[in-house]
């Protein structure tokens, strides 16, 4: 059983190094990419105050096809380019949304979304997949998630590309 509490919510730097720690503690040994991916979305769910939503959209030919998540049910297929994760899976570059209603082509899974943001995956130079992180509070996501984020999905993408099989078409 785990049983990860950060040492400090408060400080954003020290929150997100106790994230990376638990991840990798999490993810070690297992060789399956669909498992770390539920045990992550699990951890950030806990550990991340003010969320609504946390997971996983892996790569599929040209869209996004849902992976390991909590939170309501969400779309299944994305395509690229389209929404939020869609532009950040074809731009390579993490969204960070501050208001979602602001966003031009918004897909809304859940209406109670009003910040979002999106972190793209890669392994060995190519796209997997992307990490997205919605929260029902405007503004909920600055420059701390985005370099916490980044840097926890570049610390992980190996062991969410295992079996690549998985998440190729």
């Amino acid at each position: 059983m785990y049983d990860f509490r950060p040492s400090n919510p408060a400080d954003k730097a020290a929150l997100y190094a106790d994230l990376l720690a638990a991840a990798r503690a999490l993810v070690a040994g297992e060789e399956d990419a669909v498992a770390n991916m539920a045990n992550i979305a699990a951890l950030l769910w806990q550990l991340l105050p003010d969320l609504n939503w946390a997971g996983f959209y892996r790569l599929a030919g040209d869209e996004l096809v849902l992976g390991p998540f909590q939170g309501k049910p969400a779309c299944i297929r994305i395509p690229l380019g389209k929404g939020v994760c869609g532009r950040a899976a074809a731009s390579g570059e993490t969204q960070c949304v501050r208001d979602v209603a602001a966003f031009p082509g918004h897909i809304a899974c859940d209406a109670a979304s009003a910040s979002e943001i999106v972190v793209p995956i890669r392994h060995e130079g190519r796209l997997i997949g992307v990490l997205d992180l919605d929260s029902p509070l405007l503004a909920r996501f600055d420059e701390a998630d985005v370099m916490g984020l980044e840097t926890l999905c570049d610390a992980l993408a190996p062991a969410l590309s295992r079996q690549g099989r998985l998440l190729e078409p």
